[in-house]
């Protein structure tokens, strides 16, 4: 009796209060007599000494009251108040795992399976901390006579995906694919859909795999769950092939089917295919909504197909759909790049007569195509009525403002704008010091871009290959060729790339100076660089050349770009042009008669390049006269020998 009496009461005493014992102080165990004599405590009457605490109980998440009130069933099923009680200790918790334990054991309650699944599916609190609901999973299962149940699990990779925590849900499904669950439908779209948003392919198609081995059927939302996940993770052929068998199934694509595939094709850079996918819709009878459209249209922008941007535009507005002001930004946005400031507008006040308002990135691409049109006026008039709805303009629209001035002359109201930021605490960055200097330049105030080149060291503003670029083409066209190869050399030390631009205007520098030896140095290290030609590089050099009469050296170097894949279409035609100009009509007809001999042109196009070249050269009458003869294209025949009439008969007859 004395062991009966001391385990279980003693303990019992500590943490409970008998209500009924009017405040009855019962002796705590003594220390030092850890066996006291069962006789030295009276017990109330009411007080069995042979009665243990009761084991805990399996609580469930639903109350059902349908045994209590006659009401519609699913109206009587109510969220048990022991819910709420374990929602709020999972509340940013540091201590979660023991305060669960010692609420638990308070209760004398456990947690089953379904109560668990319940917490991780229905609380959207829980869904926003996968930390804490990944602690309440671990803590749950190691429960005494706990088993996660398939439930359990799917709602904790559904969470876990939402974070996109990887490792963990790999760990967790590894323990799931140990269980061996028996795979339904709800669950197997549930994990297609998880897997799918992060990427997890090999998951993904292990669930599908399961689906089939389980006979279960796949639905509609299991195929676009399916595609959506070989898209996202951007397995696009695998996911057209789904489609395919949708199409030759008994379950046919629908909406979310197509734009899923439209997303995919897109994703991938092939817009052709999209489109392509877009016009069958029609053929199916499928009816594309605004999602379709705005990928569409971002795919086409992507493209700079901004005339197909404005197509899609023009669809949607057709048959009424809701453009969203993405759509609209990216349209006036494209057109505005496109050089159609006035289509851009028109599109811009369709938007407003919508009732949409435009945002700061519309009012600013407004602003510069106008500006860059030379419609400085209509910009001003749209950066005053920005300011009017009350949009305060931010360093991207003053760098508009100024670019647009340097581009049209009007330097003094450009630094009155530059120094109006600078004043009202506006970031000035290097879109404002780049237009500036590049306009100075251009203005001959060389001196003064200088100057605020050296001024963006000081204000801490990064000079980036547009800057320099603009600085050393000011510099190479004042005759400053020496101090503009001094901050080539600077531009290097101080790692800034230099482009095959930075190369041509220094190439056109020196030839202009007639340092040939030099542009050529120069152009050997731009190919040693591993930098590549480009039409307009080999056009200033074989400009040089044929002025300073190395046109063989400008022809061979033309040869050595074929083997690196550079082909400048129009190469001859610039060398013959500038000759001709020059009134080097003789090396013309020597150049030309080369070109056809090597098979490089074929006469007729070489003849018509010629009395083109003539003719704008202001030498009407060698045009006339080649024009009326068969020279180039023509034969004469010294016996039984038929030779072709040459070019150089133009000068020698």
């Amino acid at each position: 009796m004395k062991k009966l009496v001391r385990s279980p009461f003693t303990a019992t005493l500590r943490s409970h209060h008998f209500p009924f014992t009017n405040n009855l102080k019962l002796p705590l165990p003594n220390p030092s007599n850890p066996y006291p004599n069962s006789h030295s405590i009276r017990l109330p009457k009411w007080v069995s000494s042979f009665s243990p605490l009761p084991p805990p109980e399996w609580v469930q998440p639903i109350n059902d009251l349908s045994d209590l009130v006659t009401t519609d069933y699913k109206k009587d099923l109510q969220p048990s108040p022991w819910v709420q009680q374990i929602l709020n200790l999972l509340r940013n918790n540091t201590n979660l795992e023991q305060d669960l334990t010692n609420f638990c054991r308070k209760y004398l309650i456990k947690l089953p399976p379904n109560f668990v699944a319940y917490i991780l599916k229905k609380s959207d609190q829980i869904a926003k901390q996968p930390e804490m609901a990944y602690r309440f999973f671990i803590w749950a299962s190691k429960q005494s006579g706990f088993t996660h149940n398939l439930e359990c699990y799917v709602f904790m990779i559904e969470i876990l995906s939402l974070a996109s925590d990887l490792d963990r849900i790999t760990f967790v499904f590894n323990e799931f694919k140990r269980k061996g669950f028996l795979m339904n439908a709800v669950a197997a779209n549930s994990l297609i859909r998880s897997f799918g948003s992060v990427g997890m392919v090999e998951e993904l198609l292990w669930v599908w795999k399961m689906m089939k081995e389980n006979g279960i059927e796949p639905s509609l939302y299991t195929y676009n769950f399916l595609m959506n996940g070989l898209v996202c993770s951007e397995f696009v052929e695998s996911a057209e092939r789904v489609f395919e068998v949708m199409e030759k199934g008994k379950i046919k694509p629908d909406i979310v089917t197509y734009n899923t595939m439209i997303k995919g094709y897109c994703k991938t850079g092939k817009v052709k295919k999209a489109m392509e996918r877009f016009q069958d819709m029609e053929l199916k009878n499928v009816e594309p909504d605004k999602i379709t459209y705005m990928t569409l249209i971002q795919a086409c922008y992507s493209e700079e197909d901004y005339d197909c941007c404005l197509r899609l535009y023009h669809e949607m507005k057709e048959k009424r759909l809701d453009i969203p002001s993405h759509a609209y930004s990216l349209v006036i946005s494209g057109l505005c790049k496109d050089g159609k400031s006035m289509e851009g507008y028109a599109v811009f006040e369709n938007m407003t007569q919508s009732g949409c308002k435009p945002n700061m990135a519309i009012y600013t691409a407004l602003i510069d195509a106008y500006a860059k049109n030379g419609n400085l006026d209509i910009s001003m008039g749209l950066f005053q009525r920005m300011q009017s709805e009350g949009f305060e303009a931010d360093e991207i629209t003053y760098g508009v403002i100024v670019n647009g001035l340097c581009k049209s002359g009007r330097l003094e109201n450009a630094l009155q704008w530059f120094e109006y930021c600078k004043t009202n605490n506006v970031s000035v960055n290097a879109v404002f010091y780049s237009s500036l200097i590049d306009g100075l330049g251009k203005a001959g105030r060389v001196d003064e871009a200088e100057k605020l080149f050296e001024e963006m060291v000081e204000k801490g503003c990064p000079r980036d290959s547009y800057c320099y670029n603009v600085l050393i083409d000011a510099l190479a066209k004042s005759g400053k060729v020496d101090e503009a190869l001094t901050l080539f050399k600077r531009m290097g030390d101080e790692g800034c790339d230099q482009t095959v631009h930075t190369y041509t205007i220094l190439l056109s520098g020196l030839f202009k100076e007639h340092r040939n030896e030099d542009a050529l140095k120069l152009w050997d290290m731009m190919i040693d660089k591993g930098i590549t030609p480009t039409g307009a590089s080999f056009r200033v050099l074989s400009t040089g050349l044929c002025l300073s009469g190395k046109v063989a050296r400008a022809c061979k170097i033309l040869d050595e770009l074929a083997p690196m894949g550079v082909v400048v279409e129009t190469a001859f035609h610039d060398m013959i042009n500038v000759l001709c100009k020059a009134g080097r009509i003789v090396e013309a007809c020597k150049l030309a008669d080369g070109v056809v001999e090597r098979g490089r042109e074929i006469p007729g196009k070489v003849r018509t390049i010629m009395i083109n070249a003539l003719r704008k050269a202001g030498n009407a009458d060698l045009a006339m006269k080649l024009m009326h003869s068969k020279i180039g294209i023509g034969y004469d025949r010294l016996g039984s020998v038929k030779r072709r009439v040459k070019f150089r008969n133009l000068v020698e007859n």
